[in-house]
């Protein structure tokens, strides 16, 4: 169907209407109702949130899991999309399908699976205790913060991939192969010809990946319980127990959101970087 002149001028002036729409009525109202409840009460809720030091330690925590979580993820996910690239077109679709299984599963599912496995009582953790090792030790380090980071990289590492492997596939490999033609060892080639390509999308999925393991909250819940101390668990203290603390929880909800947002923003000025 032939779209008119006429056509096409409505949708380039009225066609991102539903979508500003729908970012005002799910992000902005929201973010508004945040910003009106963390004021509640003359700002009395700032001071109580910075002065606490648990939340300083929650800062902190929180940032040093989505480190971990990140780091690992694209340590894994770069390989893997490195195999992506390099497969068949039929083979690709089948990777790429199971790939997106752990996508599809909850936070509380991927907690719950990872206790059966890896717990106290957990399938690897008798294993290897019939092979001498202490269960308690072996089962109690998946309700740890490198427990934790190991449990997100299972649905981080996937969107790693899935990111990177259009960029390897795509990779123009002429210098490259100039470079290896001239005499350059493969691993010096790689690293001054194919990072210089590769790195900004390396690091934009990096900053993506860390983005969503600092704001993870249902994994978390179900493995460590408010054991450990993240931002997302102590905004759960505030609303339970009750404590039903509207402010104080709006104000880490901002705090959070802030630092998600100054993570993503990162990642896209490197991913620009790219562009340009």
């Amino acid at each position: 169907m032939r779209v008119s002149s006429m056509q096409r001028g409505v949708l380039r002036r009225y066609g991102a209407v539903p979508a500003a729409g729908l970012f005002a009525v799910c992000f902005v109202l929201p973010l508004a109702a945040l910003v009106g409840a963390a004021f509640d009460g003359g700002g009395r809720a700032f001071a109580a949130v910075f002065g606490d030091p648990l939340v300083a330690d929650a800062i902190v925590r929180s940032l040093a899991l989505a480190i971990g979580a990140g780091t690992l993820s694209v340590a894994v996910g770069v390989p893997v999309a490195f195999v992506l690239a390099g497969q068949s077109p039929a083979r690709r679709r089948w990777s790429l399908a199971l790939l997106g299984v752990p996508l599809a599963f909850s936070g509380l599912v991927i907690a719950y699976g990872f206790i059966l496995v890896f717990g106290r009582a957990g399938f690897v953790t008798m294993l290897l205790a019939s092979l001498g090792a202490d269960p308690t030790v072996v089962g109690g380090a998946i309700y740890t913060m490198p427990g934790l980071a190991f449990a997100y990289a299972y649905y981080l590492i996937p969107r790693v991939a899935l990111m990177l492997y259009p960029a390897l596939a795509n990779l123009d490999r002429r210098p490259l192969e100039a470079a290896l033609t001239l005499g350059a060892r493969p691993w010096r080639a790689w690293i001054d010809v194919a990072w210089r390509e590769l790195w900004p999308s390396i690091a934009s999925a990096w900053c993506l990946v860390g983005a969503i393991a600092l704001g993870t909250y249902g994994t978390a819940l179900a493995l460590a319980g408010t054991q450990v101390n993240i931002l997302p668990l102590l905004m759960y203290l505030k609303l339970s127990d009750g404590q039903t603390d509207f402010s104080q929880a709006a104000v880490l909800s901002i705090v959070l959101t802030a630092l998600c947002t100054c993570v993503l923003a990162l990642g896209e000025g490197l991913a620009r970087q790219r562009r340009h």
